[in-house]
């Protein structure tokens, strides 16, 4: 059935035909297969040419009880033929597998937008559970969306019924169902999920060929049912897009092959040391597939052990990486203040989670700055550098194995749980594009007769020496040490060299110029960004200067120590304003680094920045300029720009991956 509201736009996306873009979530239970069925739906609209960004949402409890609120997962995909940065700011489309779905998602719906329900799951003990009164279905509550609900539990069995499998294997199908549907729906190939589906079952072909069943049967209900108004076939265009290989990755991924092309270019094995933890495990899981690349990966019993384990392997001469999310990383820190002490390359992956303590273990958030920049006991720098989208995780990784074995020290890399978990398109770089820097060890003595293990480079690094190199031996751990020597040394004067010794390592490791991602280098306002919000700020800048604003948009990428120019470049706006997941940590480095007096734009919900969110934020800082009386949201706010090869404001496109 279907309904619709006097009060709804005249036309949505969908009804428009050809629409530049879609964003489609994806609910169900824990148990229904949503992340399965959005990543398969990710994979067909990345082979059918569209761009795309991805946001994965789900639940904390293992299994939360069935059918209840606190068990929804959901995945959200916007796609199109223009460029895309977000995971999109509304759905126009949700799938809802039971009330509770229906229930938690709905204030996200576009008004407007359609709602595809399975009926079968709204019976009255799944909507108590979701603490309906009556059933929405029914009930009129819906009337703003479009509505088009079907028992699509009972079609999946009727389905799959030649198999002989029982109602509740057969329901196990019901996501398969879905996903034939959808892909009918945008027009998408089939062959892949099949081929996909006979790959993963391929010792349980009855499974395969029940779950083939069912996709092809959805597919077939949207050729052949007589369905009304809102379910309506779309062909999305391709986006324009460079010549190459693509592939769509997560940023968990891309963190994964960036290490390990990381080891290559500095010729050395790697060495993983890892303990689980949401959202970090998938890079252990990635990395022990890839021991052909030199790759020894180690699931250690704790926190501790798994990054000392990373430090005895730089100090035996391998890369050592461990990784973690926020309470692993203060587990790891004394260990980290050894790497620190001892000077010895080390990469250490936060991939950030709402906090503190358990916190948020699937939602993301920004709120481990200040851990990575100053929570360590001591005086203990540490370079930190942050990847801002699930593509980019990959040059991000390569820079810090750059950085950790040309200075002798460990490095934190910081990403998230909405950059771990989301995929976006992905051009594979050519490997002979980047510059190798392979690592250097002391084969013999550096003073004339004498070894001297602290002595330093023009980098201010210390040698790096296997241990067992012939006539090398010397003392390494976490007490003072002596200037050249290493021999153990409390004087004071000793203490405040090595302090400001290893200082002035870090505050002199050469990063890139800031450059400016979107706008002009002088202007009314900068939004300074850094991580995962480069795609809501982008947006939101873009559409800003559609309208006349003077905004540009700057994202950091080397978080510590700062872009030499930066404070230069941001005394060149009368505004800094810096839109971040937590509660204004970077604000505050920037006041504390360049005195630079800027505003925060602080979320710690668990949920990314919306475009609409920030274009808000920036209207405000033009009240009163002609064109914007009032600071009100600006007139094409929420409006998909127009495909185009460039900005009309003649700035540079920047593609993804590239800061």
């Amino acid at each position: 059935m279907a309904t619709q509201a006097a009060d709804r736009p005249a036309q949505t996306p969908l009804e428009t035909g050809t629409p530049e873009a879609v964003v489609v979530r994806f609910a169900g239970d824990s148990g229904d297969g949503m992340q399965l069925t959005g990543g398969q739906f990710t994979l067909s609209t990345a082979l059918a040419g569209n761009d795309l960004a991805t946001f994965p949402d789900f639940p904390a409890e293992i299994r939360a009880p069935q059918g209840t609120l606190f068990g929804v997962s959901a995945f959200q995909i916007n796609f199109g033929s223009t460029q895309i940065e977000t995971a999109g700011d509304a759905p126009d489309v949700l799938v809802a597998m039971n009330p509770a779905a229906l229930k938690v998602n709905l204030a996200a719906l576009k008004p407007g937008g359609l709602i595809i329900a399975d009926t079968g799951e709204f019976n009255k003990r799944n909507l108590e559970k979701a603490k309906y009164e009556t059933n929405p279905l029914e009930d009129g509550s819906l009337a703003k969306w479009d509505l088009l609900a079907f028992d699509i539990s009972a079609l999946t069995i009727e389905a799959v019924k030649p198999f002989g499998l029982g109602n509740k294997d057969a329901l196990r199908s019901k996501n398969m169902w879905t996903l034939g549907l959808a892909l009918w729906m945008f027009d998408r190939d089939r062959q892949p999920i099949v081929d996909w589906l006979k790959g993963k079952f391929k010792g349980k072909p009855e499974i395969a060929d029940a779950n083939i069943a069912a996709l092809n049967a959805g597919h077939a209900y949207g050729e052949t049912a007589e369905l009304s108004g809102p379910l309506k076939k779309l062909t999305i265009a391709p986006v324009e897009s460079e010549p190459g290989l693509y592939r769509t990755i997560t940023g968990a991924e891309a963190v994964s092959l960036g290490l390990v092309a990381g080891a290559q270019l500095a010729e050395l094995p790697m060495f993983f040391g890892g303990y689980p933890i949401t959202p970090a495990s998938a890079i252990l899981h990635y990395l022990a597939r890839m021991k052909e690349f030199g790759v020894t990966t180690f699931q250690a019993e704790d926190e501790i052990a798994a990054v000392c384990a990373a430090i005895g392997a730089s100090y035996a001469g391998q890369l050592g990486v461990t990784s973690s999310s926020g309470p692993g990383i203060a587990l790891k820190g004394e260990a980290m203040g050894l790497a620190i002490m001892t000077e010895l390359p080390l990469v250490i992956v936060n991939s950030q989670r709402g906090g503190p303590s358990t916190g948020l273990p699937t939602k993301t958030e920004q709120s481990d700055l200040y851990q990575a920049v100053y929570g360590r006991n001591g005086d203990a720098p540490m370079p930190v550098i942050s990847a801002r989208s699930p593509a980019d995780a990959f040059e991000v990784a390569i820079e810090a194995c750059r950085i950790a074995v040309q200075y002798m020290t460990p490095v934190m890399l910081l990403t998230d749980g909405y950059i771990a978990n989301a995929a976006e398109p992905w051009k594979v770089p050519d490997p002979a594009g980047y510059a190798p820097f392979p690592a250097k060890f002391l084969e013999e003595k550096n003073a004339g007769d004498k070894l001297l293990p602290y002595k330093r480079d023009e980098k201010g690094a210390r040698p790096w020496i296997k241990p067992g190199t012939p006539g090398l031996m010397h003392r390494i751990g976490g007490i003072e040490k002596h200037v050249d020597t290493g021999n153990i040394d409390y004087s004071p004067a000793n203490h405040q060299a090595m302090t400001d010794a290893r200082k002035a390592k870090i505050d002199n490791i050469a990063v890139p110029d800031q450059d400016v991602a979107l706008g002009d280098t002088t202007g009314r306002l900068a939004v300074v960004g850094w991580g995962s919000t480069f795609g809501p700020i982008h947006q939101a800048v873009r559409r800003a200067r559609k309208n006349g604003l003077s905004v540009s948009h700057i994202h950091v990428r080397h978080v510590w120590p700062l872009p030499q120019n930066l404070g230069e470049l941001l005394a060149g706006f009368d505004k800094v304003l810096v839109p971040e997941m937590n509660t204004g940590q970077f604000k505050t480095v920037l006041r504390d680094q360049l005195l630079i007096d800027a505003e925060s734009l602080t979320k710690t919900s668990g949920q990314p920045f919306s475009i609409a969110e920030l274009e808000a934020a920036i209207a405000k800082f033009f009240d009163g300029i002609p064109g914007n009386e009032g600071g009100e949201v600006l007139p094409n706010a929420g409006q998909l720009p127009e495909p185009e090869s460039g900005y009309d404001d003649g700035s540079i496109k920047h593609p993804k991956g590239v800061n």
